[in-house]
């Protein structure tokens, strides 16, 4: 963490981009950490927080086009040779393609916030074939919600960082897994309500 905010301090609002950018091509480098941290710089600097959101996302759907380009050039028997070179993925990988089974066109919308394939889900989806446009809009709604939830954090609970950053470190996966709860809650009721819809659409 201290090297993370060391480069944000010596780089500002680029060395953001780049890591923001680094996470969603699944590089190992924690959101969790860096949004609140982004936030927190960007308050202290006085930047708009709309164009602090603006400006993650955009790092966000950058970075995630990393993972897509790979799945889909490189298809499924790609996938499985970088699974059994980095166990590490094997479990995300999975998981992304199961959740890409159950919710096929929304599935990198719902996987943009779970915590297992969130960022693996460019993979997939790339490998399965997914329109690119589907992937940036579906990976832009998710990528927005979950910056501006992180980003939001930090930026406005500046005035009380040194007190905030002690608790969040001491509390950050009791705060990260309520936030992930109600965020996939609400993202599942929405897929809900719009299959009712089209389902009531159909026998009408």
């Amino acid at each position: 963490m201290d090297w993370i905010e060391s480069f944000l301090q010596n780089y500002g609002i680029w060395a953001m981009f780049v890591l923001i950018m680094l996470e969603y091509a699944c590089f190992p480098v924690s959101s969790e950490i860096i949004l609140p941290l982004a936030g927190g710089m960007a308050a202290g600097q006085g930047l708009f927080f709309p164009y602090l959101v603006l400006l993650a996302t955009g790092a966000g759907l950058i970075g995630a086009l990393i993972p897509y380009g790979i799945g889909r050039f490189g298809g499924s028997p790609l996938l499985e040779r970088i699974m059994k070179r980095f166990s590490s993925m094997e479990k995300p990988i999975l998981t992304s393609y199961r959740v890409f089974g159950n919710h096929e066109k929304s599935a990198v919308l719902v996987s943009r916030v779970i915590p297992l394939c969130r960022t693996y889900i460019g993979f997939v989806a790339g490998a399965m074939g997914q329109n690119i446009s589907r992937y940036l809009l579906y990976s832009a709604i998710g990528i927005v919600t979950w910056n501006t939830v992180l980003t939001g954090l930090g930026y406005y609970f500046y005035q009380y960082k040194d007190l905030f950053f002690h608790y969040f470190d001491k509390y950050k996966h009791v705060i990260f897994y309520t936030g992930i709860v109600l965020l996939v809650i609400f993202a599942l009721n929405a897929i809900r309500k719009k299959r009712a819809a089209r389902e009531t659409n159909q026998e009408e």
